[in-house]
């Protein structure tokens, strides 16, 4: 292939092969290797996160390659120098990890959705909780005990919801319908079947991707089709209500909402994972919760047996609704959900702050300071802070260490097998 025209040169050259071992997993799943280079060439100082800012030298320029694992040693080909790092290819395993697998789907390394297939379970779930426990260090300053990732009950056909894509139809046809080619930002790699979603969408799947491709004069741009399954059947339409249940120790607690809206995508590792934030929520004595960001009521309702009085809180009217009719639905009665503006979440909130535990799961993006400006004016007892986005969970904790919380416990859920993601939820508790 031609050198790309703002190529850098430097440490390699374009399309150089060389063999490196590998170190370690990033937060992203590719493997990292370091690799000595003459810093006075370069002028590396190393911005990677986790590493020493010593010179090139001593720690080595960083070399990630994907689809590698902690103690092979590979052949890559690089295809681009950044300032702190390369990337680059991999061309062949030389020596392989004893942890190595063989790839379910046919499709790992082209579709980007899996990074851990050719991992086993043990391992990816090793990885995980170390990858919490390195992020907890660089970017929250702190080395609290991080208890091991607690797996799925299934690795495989767990995925109750996936949204493969398509690009508008070119001629009248429509090509690829699947997910972003792995390391791409716009090319698709066509998925015909996906061993991570559940049967009753991979039945389903064959016949709407010929339905789709069929009516291809009816897209005219960019679009993403949607697969929920719900009662043994696969929703496709958004706007149709579905069900979900999960099992608590108070017995099952049944939700329904929209088909297009957010809930767990893992039915299997609900019951644990509810089970837990509502233990660590309820320990201690607090009598009062507020379900922060609560969407349909999936932990205001699991939780509520535990406490006098629950509220959940969302800025999204039709959300709350939707909590409502849930808790009507259970015959849970003491509970209240209300739609307050981002400015105001906890204006109307009277529970005694004492007293209180407040749960918050927020999206990728972490709480906005906007947020925790009013959670720490409010100052509840107790936090348990739910993410799927460690990075931003660990630069929200700093927030709460300033603000005068302890952190108490960490315990990664493992909600997304074979893949890069986890669940992760940590406890905070007001300093006396």
């Amino acid at each position: 292939m031609r050198e790309p025209k703002k190529f850098n040169p430097h440490p390699f050259k374009y399309h150089q092969e060389i063999e490196v071992t590998i170190t370690a997993l990033s937060n992203l799943g590719v493997g990292i290797a370091r690799v000595p280079v003459d810093s006075e060439e370069t002028g590396f100082q190393s911005t990677v996160p986790g590493l020493s800012r010593k010179p090139a030298e001593s720690v080595g320029w960083v070399v990630f390659v994907p689809h590698t694992l902690p103690g092979e040693k590979v052949l890559a080909r690089i295809f681009r120098n950044d300032k702190s790092h390369s990337q680059a290819d991999l061309v062949t395993v030389i020596d392989p990890s004893p942890d190595r697998l063989d790839p379910r789907c046919p499709l790992f390394g082209q579709c980007g959705g899996c990074q851990y297939q050719h991992l086993s379970y043990e391992k990816q779930l090793d990885w995980k909780t170390r990858q919490v426990e390195e992020l907890l260090q660089h970017m929250a300053g702190v080395t609290p005990t991080v208890s091991p990732a607690i797996p799925s009950p299934k690795q495989w056909g767990y995925r109750s919801k996936i949204t493969p894509h398509f690009k508008r139809p070119r001629d009248g046809k429509i090509g690829a319908i699947g997910f972003l080619l792995a390391g791409q930002r716009s090319h698709l790699v066509d998925v015909p079947q996906c061993p991570i979603a559940m049967d009753e969408i991979n039945d389903a799947l064959p016949r709407i991707r010929e339905e789709t491709r069929a009516n291809a004069k009816a897209y005219k741009k960019d679009a993403t089709l949607l697969l929920r399954a719900t009662d043994g059947r696969v929703e496709t339409n958004h706007r149709n209500p579905i069900t979900e249940m999960v099992e608590t120790d108070n017995g099952p607690v049944t939700f329904h909402f929209l088909a297009g809206d957010f809930f767990q995508n893992n039915p299997f590792i609900l019951p644990a994972f509810t089970g837990f934030v509502a233990e660590q929520a309820s320990s201690g004595g607090a009598k009062f919760l507020v379900d922060a960001y609560c969407g349909s009521g999936l932990f205001s309702l699991c939780l509520a047996h535990r406490f006098e009085k629950v509220t959940g809180v969302e800025v999204s009217e039709t959300a709350a609704d939707w909590a409502r009719r849930n808790a009507q639905l259970n015959q849970i009665t003491n509970t209240t959900f209300r739609a307050a503006s981002a400015e105001a979440i906890f204006e109307d909130i009277s529970f005694p702050a004492a007293e209180t535990a407040v749960v918050i799961d927020p999206p990728r993006k972490g709480c906005n300071q906007e947020f925790l400006d009013q959670l720490f004016a409010f100052s509840p007892a107790k936090v348990v802070y739910v993410s799927c986005n460690p990075a931003t969970q660990m630069r929200d904790l700093k927030e709460f260490l300033t603000a005068g919380y302890q952190l108490t416990t960490v315990q990664p859920f493992d909600l997304f097998p074979q893949t890069r993601h986890l669940e992760c939820v940590i406890v905070l508790e007001k300093a006396p």
